[in-house]
């Protein structure tokens, strides 16, 4: 299929960052994945393209998404792979059946990722909420996953102050702070809708013992805010290593930099019933 070029300018960023995600060392084997909804980019000729194979059901309906079109990697696909050839390591879904099923019209010998339920629930979650974003970016880096192994950073609120305290760009990029979904089986409706329940009051979820979840408008935006994530992580650990307990940024001088962007303070950002 000869895709236009608003739709090869965004298979190109997400080829770029899973470079990235190979390269930082967040992408073991086949770890992680990415989906992007390319509705709005695709020509009419794309939008309208001939499946390669029958209709696969969906485990959840998501019929707000019906008739959307999905680049999704692969099951078993390797970011370094994606990164090389990202139209022979993906394919792209067409929505169908009010949502409850999905057929490929690019990429006929691969499957979705087996997170395909959770990105779609997490897509159809941002159409109906309002929430501008078009992509969700699933990765395993390994500094925020050890956090996750330590108890007291399984409290939202802990892990956010913590990181944000790190580095100032932190607060910055991240100012939502930081969600916690619980160790969940892999794959599973559960999985989704604990995500989606986090996703209410944060763009960047942490899967415990898993990995990390981020939705944006943009691939790259997605990936910064995780890399500056992992930034204060590694600040905070290598300060433990040195024998210290790290002192980070006062409350003062993070409301300082939440006045100076336009962010909310740090008092205001746990919303009723959070973690």
């Amino acid at each position: 299929m000869k895709l236009n070029r608003a739709v090869r300018e965004e298979i190109c960023r997400i080829a770029e960052t899973a470079g990235y995600l190979w390269q930082k060392g967040w992408a073991e084997c086949n770890g992680g994945n990415i989906s992007l909804n390319l509705t709005a980019k695709a020509k009419e000729r794309i939008r309208q393209a001939p499946a390669m194979a029958d209709p696969v059901p969906l485990a959840g309906q998501v019929k707000v998404l019906n008739n959307q079109l999905f680049y999704i990697t692969g099951a078993g696909t390797r970011m370094r792979d994606v990164a090389r050839a990202p139209l022979d390591n993906a394919c792209i879904i067409r929505i169908l059946q009010e949502g409850k099923a999905y057929e490929i019209i690019a990429g006929q010998n691969i499957k979705p990722t087996s997170e395909l339920s959770s990105h779609l629930a997490i897509h159809q979650f941002m159409q109906h909420s309002g929430h501008p974003g078009r992509v969700v970016l699933h990765t395993h880096p390994t500094d925020l996953i050890a956090l996750t192994h330590c108890p007291p950073f399984l409290d939202a609120a802990h892990l956010s102050r913590t990181l944000w305290s790190m580095i100032p760009e932190t607060r910055v990029l991240v100012p939502k702070g930081v969600g916690i979904v619980p160790y969940t089986l892999t794959g599973t409706q559960a999985l989704a809708q604990a995500t989606i329940g986090q996703l209410q009051n944060h763009d960047i979820i942490l899967w415990e013992k898993h990995g990390v979840l981020a939705i944006g408008e943009d691939i790259l935006t997605c990936f910064d805010a995780i890399d500056a994530l992992s930034k204060s992580a590694q600040i905070y650990l290598n300060a433990r290593i040195a024998g210290h307990e790290p002192q980070g940024l006062s409350d003062e001088q993070l409301d300082e930099l939440a006045a100076a962007f336009g962010i909310k303070a740090v008092a205001d950002l746990r919303p009723a019933g959070d973690c």
